[in-house]
C-alpha cells in the first residue's frame, strides 16, 4: 500500500468548491469502474497494458474473442507471441504488446504462482506495466486509491483548475492532495468520463456539464 499522499491545504472556498465537484460526480455514478471488460485481476492488467494509445472500445472487442481461449498466464503463454496478435491485430503497437503480454506471463508463472501481484512495486516490474497501468489495476480493484493520469484526466483537471500541472506525474500529485479523501478511489473515474463524455477535447458540452458553475474554464467555450 503506497504512502497516503500530503494533503494540500486550501482556502475554505476552494475546498467547498472541490469537494462539491466531486459531490457531484458522485451523485450521478457512486461506484465508477473501467469501461474495460475483465472477470479477473489478470484479465484486467492484460486488458489494461493492451488499452495504451488505443479505445477501450477497441480492445473491448479483441479481448472479447482472446480471453475465450487465453485468460490465464498459462493459457496465453501456449496461445504464443504469433497466436496473441492474431486476437490484437486491430490494435495500435500489437507486435511490442504482444510481446509484453507474454514475457509478462512468463514472469507471473515463474516468480508469481501465476497470480497476479496486487503490489505496486511488483506489478510496476512486469513488462508493458508501468506506473499508469499499475494505478488503473490498483484502483479499479479499490487496493489502492490511485489517480492514473491520460488525456482525459489532464484535460479535465486542468479545465477544472484542480492542477496546472505540465506532466501526468505532477497532475497526479496535484489531484492526490486535494481530491477529497472519500472520493480518492473514485476519482480517476469520475474524471475520465467526464472527459470522455462530456468535457470533450474540442467542443466541450458545457450545456450538459453538472459542474459547469464551478467551473473556472467555462467562459473559453461559452459565449
Amino acid at each position: 500500500m503506497a504512502k497516503p499522499a500530503p494533503r494540500k491545504k486550501l482556502k475554505p472556498a476552494e475546498q467547498a468548491r472541490i469537494a462539491e465537484l466531486f459531490e457531484r460526480f458522485e451523485s450521478q455514478e457512486s461506484d465508477p469502474r473501467t469501461e474495460l471488460d475483465y472477470a479477473s485481476p489478470y484479465e484486467l492488467v492484460v486488458a489494461v497494458a493492451l488499452s495504451a494509445q488505443a479505445t477501450d472500445v477497441s480492445v473491448n472487442k479483441a479481448t472479447a474473442r482472446l480471453f475465450k481461449v487465453a485468460d490465464t498466464p498459462q493459457k496465453m503463454l501456449a496461445l504464443g507471441e504469433d497466436g496473441l496478435k492474431s486476437f490484437i491485430s486491430s490494435i495500435g503497437l500489437y507486435n511490442m504488446k504482444a510481446k509484453n503480454v507474454i514475457r509478462m506471463a512468463e514472469i507471473l508463472i515463474e516468480s508469481h504462482g501465476g497470480e497476479v501481484p496486487l503490489v505496486r512495486e511488483q506489478l510496476q516490474a512486469l513488462p508493458g506495466v508501468g506506473r499508469k497501468t499499475a494505478s488503473v489495476v490498483l484502483n479499479e480493484l479499490r487496493i489502492e486509491p490511485a489517480i492514473a493520469v491520460d488525456t482525459h484526466v489532464f484535460r479535465v483537471s486542468h479545465r477544472l483548475g484542480l492542477s496546472t500541472g505540465k506532466t501526468p506525474d505532477k497532475v497526479e500529485a496535484d489531484l492526490m492532495a486535494i481530491v477529497p479523501e472519500p472520493a480518492l478511489t473514485r476519482a480517476h473515474h469520475w474524471l475520465i468520463l467526464h472527459g470522455r463524455y462530456v468535457c470533450v477535447a474540442r467542443k466541450p458540452k458545457c450545456g450538459e456539464c453538472p459542474v459547469a458553475d464551478l467551473c473556472p474554464s467555462k467562459h473559453l467555450f461559452v459565449k
